[in-house]
């Protein structure tokens, strides 16, 4: 789990696999990140993609904790706070199993987790060992909107 601000999205550039993770990123910086509708955006095929969301947070209690097998997840606040827990893997127990098609295990909220304030212009990178739980209002549930970059690890 990786939690920074926009300024250093380059410092991340040169993780992972075969320039993935420096498309996500120019995609980031390069990206008029307000202006998107929300709905899915190719970056490199299956291999890097975007999906911009526009949301109420919910309250923590009634978020999930989540991980995926096959992405890591750069969620990136465009605008709004929200919390957004972390918790290792072999930390959480399984709610509902893996779902191929979505690559999604969701797992109960009895831990607690490392909560993370994250607010316009910061963001956290999730790896496929990272148990997090976005969706969560910082406070009173209130309006965001935020871009979840997705890059294929495997």
């Amino acid at each position: 789990m990786i939690f920074d601000s926009a300024k250093n999205l380059d410092f991340y550039r040169n993780l992972g696999v075969e320039g993935r993770y420096a498309k996500a990123i120019d995609f980031l910086k390069n990206t008029d990140l307000e202006k998107l509708a929300p709905g899915k955006y190719e970056i490199d095929g299956k291999n890097v993609f975007a999906n911009v969301q526009e949301y109420t947070t919910i309250p923590w209690e009634e978020a999930k904790f989540e991980t995926h097998r096959d992405y890591t997840d750069i969620q990136y606040m465009i605008r709004g706070t929200e919390t957004m827990t972390y918790a290792p893997i072999d930390e959480l127990r399984v709610s509902v199993p893996y779902n191929e098609e979505k690559d999604v295990v969701f797992y109960d909220n009895e831990n607690p987790g490392l909560k993370v304030v994250v607010k316009a212009g910061e963001y956290m990178i999730f790896h496929p060992w990272d148990g997090h739980k976005p969706k969560a209002a910082a406070g009173e549930p209130a309006p965001i909107k935020k871009v979840i970059v997705k890059i294929k690890e495997k």
